[in-house]
C-alpha cells in the first residue's frame, strides 16, 4: 500500500526552519567539541604546535627567499593568535641551516617597494557615490636539557632573542615526534607521516620553541623574523607541512634572484598572484644587503582556502621574461570644471541651448504675426477678344 502525506505549505516551512536551527545548533556544538578533543593548530612555512591543550593560528605569513644559484635564504616573519604561552615550530630544509635574527625593518621595506601605484581616472557620467547617485551611509626561558631520542641528532642549539632554536636530522618521523614530545609539545598524530616525505629525501630541521616577549602572557600578534641559510640544488619554499592546517592559509612571498621568478604550480590553493616585479635600486638598508647579487625582486600572493588540499612544496623557477609589473588601483573621480560636474554643465548648456532656440522660434513666430498683410495686386482685366473678321 502506498500512503500518500500531505502537509500545509505553511507546516512545511514551519519544519524546514526547524531542521535549520537545529543543523545550526548542531554545528556549533561539533565544533566546540572539537576544540576540546584536538586542539586547534596551524602551520605557516612548516608547522606551528601550541604547547599544551592550548591553541594558535597563523593569520598571515610573509617569507623573502634569497636564491643566487647555489645558497637559498629565508626570511620569514609569522603572525599568530591565540592563548598559548608558548609554541613549537617546525621547518624542514634540505640540507644543513644556520639560523639568525630577522631584521623586521626588512619587510617595511619591501611592503612599501611593492605596494599598488594610485592613479587617478576620471569618468564623465556619475557613478555610485557622485552627485545625484550618493550611497547610504557611512555609516620564556630555554626549556631544560633534555635527552637525545634515538634517531635523531642534534647538529646545533642556540638562543635567538625570545626563540630557542635546535637544529635537527632525524632518520624517521618518529624519532623526531619523540625528541618534540620530550621538549614539552604534544604533536598531531597526522604530522609523523607528513614528514616522512622530507625524511625520505633525507632533509634535516629547524625546531624553535616560540615564547611571548613578556612572561605570563598569550603567543600573539607579529613575531620577530627569522633567518635561515642553507645550501640547495634549486630553489624550494617548503609548503608540504601546511597541509596540516585547519585553517585557512594566507601566503606573501618576496623572491629575490638575478631573474624574474615564478612559482611552477598552484600546489592545491588558488592560482598564485604577481603582485610586483622590478629591480631593486635601493642602496641602503637591509634590503640592498640582501638584494645583493640578486637585485631582481618579485612579489608573490597566494591563499589556500583549504589547507588539505596542499600537495607539495613550492619549486621556484626563473620566469619567461624580466618584464616588469606593478599593481595599479585607480581612483575613479567625475570630471569636473571649477568644481560643477561636466555632465551637469553639459546637459545644463544643453537645456539652456533648447531653450534659446525655442524663444528665438517663438519670437520669430510672433513677428510674423504681427506684420501687416500686404494686399494682392491689382486685378487687371483680360485682354479684348477679336471676332474673326472684324
Amino acid at each position: 500500500m502506498i500512503g500518500l502525506l500531505i502537509v500545509s505549505p505553511r507546516g512545511w516551512m514551519r519544519r524546514r526552519a526547524r531542521a535549520r536551527v537545529l543543523a545550526v545548533v548542531l554545528a556549533l556544538f561539533a565544533l566546540q567539541l572539537g576544540s576540546l578533543v584536538s586542539p586547534a593548530w596551524a602551520c605557516g612555512c612548516g608547522a606551528l604546535v601550541p604547547g599544551g591543550s592550548r591553541q594558535v593560528s597563523v593569520g598571515r605569513e610573509l617569507s623573502v627567499v634569497r636564491w643566487d644559484g647555489r645558497q637559498e635564504q629565508i626570511v620569514m616573519r609569522l603572525t599568530v593568535s591565540g592563548d598559548a604561552h608558548q609554541a613549537a615550530w617546525i621547518m624542514p630544509v634540505p640540507h644543513r641551516a644556520t639560523a639568525t635574527l630577522g631584521d623586521p625593518a626588512l619587510f617595511d621595506t619591501l611592503n612599501a617597494r611593492t605596494a599598488p601605484a594610485h592613479r587617478a581616472r576620471s569618468h564623465f557620467w556619475p557613478q555610485d557615490g557622485d552627485w545625484p547617485l550618493v550611497s547610504g551611509g557611512a555609516g620564556g626561558g630555554a626549556p631544560p636539557g633534555a635527552p637525545t631520542a634515538p634517531g635523531v641528532g642534534v647538529v646545533g642549539r642556540e638562543r635567538l632573542g625570545p626563540f630557542d632554536v635546535a637544529r635537527l636530522t632525524a632518520t624517521d618521523p618518529d624519532a623526531l615526534g619523540d625528541w618534540l614530545r620530550t621538549n614539552g609539545f604534544v604533536l598531531p598524530s597526522r604530522l609523523d607521516q607528513a614528514l616522512q616525505p622530507y625524511v625520505d629525501q633525507r632533509w634535516e630541521y629547524v625546531a624553535i620553541r616560540l615564547a611571548p616577549a613578556t612572561a605570563g602572557k598569550a603567543l600573539t600578534g607579529v613575531l620577530d623574523p627569522l633567518h635561515l641559510t642553507f645550501a640547495a640544488e634549486s630553489p624550494v619554499y617548503p609548503m608540504r607541512l601546511s597541509r596540516l592546517a585547519r585553517t585557512p592559509q594566507s601566503l606573501g612571498l618576496y623572491i629575490l634572484a638575478a631573474h624574474r621568478m615564478e612559482l611552477s604550480g598552484g600546489i592545491g590553493g588558488e592560482q598564485p598572484q604577481v603582485a610586483y616585479a622590478g629591480r631593486v635600486t635601493t642602496t641602503s638598508g637591509p634590503l640592498a644587503g640582501l638584494a645583493k647579487g640578486t637585485p631582481f625582486l618579485t612579489a608573490v600572493n597566494q591563499e589556500f582556502p583549504d589547507p588539505s588540499r596542499i600537495t607539495g612544496d613550492h619549486l621556484l623557477r626563473r620566469a619567461a621574461t624580466d618584464a616588469t609589473f606593478q599593481q595599479v588601483i585607480y581612483e575613479d573621480r567625475l570630471s569636473e570644471v571649477a568644481g560643477i560636474p561636466a555632465w551637469l554643465l553639459t546637459i545644463g548648456g544643453g537645456l539652456a541651448a533648447l531653450t534659446t532656440t525655442g524663444v528665438l522660434l517663438a519670437v520669430r513666430r510672433s513677428r510674423r504675426s504681427r506684420r501687416p498683410a500686404i494686399p494682392p495686386p491689382p486685378a487687371f482685366p483680360p485682354p479684348p477678344t477679336h471676332a474673326p473678321g472684324s
